[in-house]
Parts: structure tokens; C-alpha cells; sequence
């Protein structure tokens, strides 16, 4: 994975030390190339089957192409299937296919589960984030997020 560090300014928070004055200025470093799952996953927040199900999830929506698109696709279209690895399906077909399992998968999360799927594992928003969209009290995305991976990790057969 690469990495994009940069410097950010914590906000000020926590008691005031003496009459009008200020906490002390403190910086963290951020990557920013990190993903969500990846910083839950390695700070022990995510087991290795959670994680593993969101990689496949947030895989599958990427092979169906379902992010936004601003502007027209000028990919050069192959008919050819020679070079398609070996399962012989076409590109159109390898798309549908990768909808299909991400339908399941978000299905067999469920109404109400699937909605922080749709946040932190495919858009890449942080569970912070995600819990403050979605009008839910702080602290649950995770609990959620596990949930709904848990479910999500059953329909792709993880052990």
C-alpha cells in the first residue's frame, strides 16, 4: 500500500489550564492513503474474517463499476477473451457477475445493516463519519460495521 503522510492539527479539546489559557498545540501524522477498514483492521478492531469480507465486498463494487462516474468511459473495447484469466467471460460479463455478488452480499447484510456497508467498505468514508450521516449515536458504527460484515462474511463462505 502506498503512503501519504501528512501533518494534521489535533482540535482543541480538554480542560483549560489557568485563567484563559490555551491547551497546547499538538500535530499528528495521517496517511492518507489508509482506508478505514485497513486502520480498523490494524489497530485489532477487525478480525481477519471481517476484514477479508469488506475487501471482497469493496472489490466486487469496484469490478461492477457502481462508484459515480463524472465523464464518459474511453476504454478501448476487446472482443477478444484469449487474455480474460482463464474464466472466459467477457468484460461485460465479468461486471455483471461482480453485481451480482455484490447485490447478494448487500442483501445478506440486510436493510439497516447495509447502509454503513455502503460508507465505510465502498466509499471509503470513516465510521465517524458514516455515524454522523446516518443520524446514529456515536460509538455504534463499529458494532454495526460487525454486524453487517459478520453477515456479509457467511455469503462469501469465509471461514
Amino acid at each position: 500500500m502506498r503512503r501519504k503522510l501528512v501533518e494534521r492539527e489535533l482540535t482543541e479539546e480538554g480542560p483549560r489550564r489557568g485563567r484563559g489559557a490555551r491547551p497546547a498545540r499538538r500535530s499528528v501524522t495521517v496517511n492518507l492513503a489508509e482506508s478505514p477498514l485497513s486502520w480498523l483492521h490494524a489497530r485489532g478492531h477487525l478480525s481477519d474474517r471481517r476484514f477479508d469480507a469488506a475487501e471482497r465486498l469493496r472489490l466486487d463494487y469496484e469490478k461492477a463499476q457502481l462508484a459515480p462516474s463524472v465523464t464518459m468511459r474511453w476504454d478501448p473495447v476487446r472482443v477478444d477473451c484469449a487474455g480474460s484469466g482463464g474464466d472466459g467471460l467477457t468484460p461485460s460479463e465479468r461486471q455483471l457477475a461482480a453485481k451480482a455478488r455484490f447485490d447478494g452480499a448487500m442483501a445478506a447484510a440486510g436493510p439497516g445493516l447495509n447502509d454503513i456497508l455502503w460508507r465505510v467498505a465502498c466509499w471509503g468514508e470513516g465510521v465517524p463519519a458514516a455515524e454522523k450521516a446516518l443520524a446514529w449515536p456515536a460509538r455504534s458504527g463499529k458494532l454495526v460495521l460487525g454486524m453487517a460484515l459478520d453477515r456479509v462474511a457467511d455469503f462469501y463462505r469465509l471461514s
